[in-house]
């Protein structure tokens, strides 16, 4: 494999100051209650690149097992609950895990929790937070949204997996993670529709929208915080799954007309020439 590198974007083509985390409500607030251990590893992380990179974050908090369990609870009561009012009830969640982390993050955080994606955002702080805002999907699309917004090209979505497989690890012995995988064929392994509750690497709703908009996702282990701090600073990673639009670009090669070359454009902005090896 020869790679050849050929500098960097424009300032102007790069991505925005802000990056993108979804935080799954799995961190925040697992089966044993809150988890003071990873929101103290996740705060180190984040304030680390606050100070020492200059970077800005908007943080998107989902609901995880705290939103189940009150719209598992609504719905025992009242069998016949609406989908729409089992939303509500999960976004709610997500509202207390984002204050919540407003509140750790109290030095650098803008205090006023996000309430709207789609509304401009006017802040002097690092750091922004943001739940759930309407019913329809979960908070994934609303990171989309927030990234949009921002102008941010990529999201970081940290759950209690290690990225996307092609089947079930809770069910099925050998399962492949992938590296890297267009969102074409991500849609193909899940749901085609959104659910109240509905657990996903990345919600149905948000996948359209990214795939439309071309922003590309990393899903990794919230827990393997380091695959984090090397995707921000990098855009290489250790462990996890690199969700991206559809296929590179190509370009024929003068030399071998049977190797086309393949562009490629890396999430730190580094722009790449990549030749295949020659067809046997």
């Amino acid at each position: 494999m020869e790679i050849f590198s050929v500098g960097l974007l424009p300032n102007s083509k790069r991505n925005s100051s802000f990056t993108v985390i979804s935080v799954g409500g799995s961190l925040i607030a697992p089966k044993d209650g809150i988890d003071t251990v990873f929101l103290k590893t996740f705060k180190e992380t984040i304030i680390n690149q606050v100070e020492k990179k200059g970077m800005k974050f908007v943080i998107v908090c989902g609901g995880g097992k705290t939103a189940r369990d009150y719209q598992g609870a609504y719905k025992a009561v009242n069998p016949n609950v609406s989908d729409f009012d089992l939303d509500f009830m999960g976004i709610y969640a997500t509202k207390l895990n984002a204050q919540l982390m407003a509140n750790i993050f109290k030095d650098v955080a803008d205090p006023e929790i996000i309430e709207n994606p789609n509304e401009n955002i006017f802040t002097n702080y690092s750091i922004v937070v943001a739940g759930g805002w309407e019913p329809g999907c979960s908070t994934d699309y609303d990171a989309v949204l927030l990234a949009l917004n921002v102008g941010a090209k990529r999201i970081i979505n940290l759950s209690n997996i290690d990225g996307v497989y092609d089947g079930d690890p809770k069910k099925v012995d050998k399962v492949k993670m992938f590296r890297e995988i267009s969102w074409d064929d991500y849609l193909k392994l899940i749901p085609d529709k959104w659910k109240p509750g509905l657990s996903s690497p990345f919600d149905p709703v948000a996948s359209e929208k990214a795939k439309e908009k071309g922003v590309e996702v990393f899903i990794t282990n919230g827990n393997q915080i380091e695959n984090m701090e090397s995707y921000l600073e990098s855009g290489f990673f250790h462990s996890g799954t690199l969700i991206k639009g559809g296929a590179s670009l190509k370009f024929e090669c003068f030399a071998c007309s049977d190797r086309p070359i393949e562009y490629r454009m890396h999430s730190s902005g580094s722009i790449c020439l990549y030749l295949p090896p020659p067809q046997k």
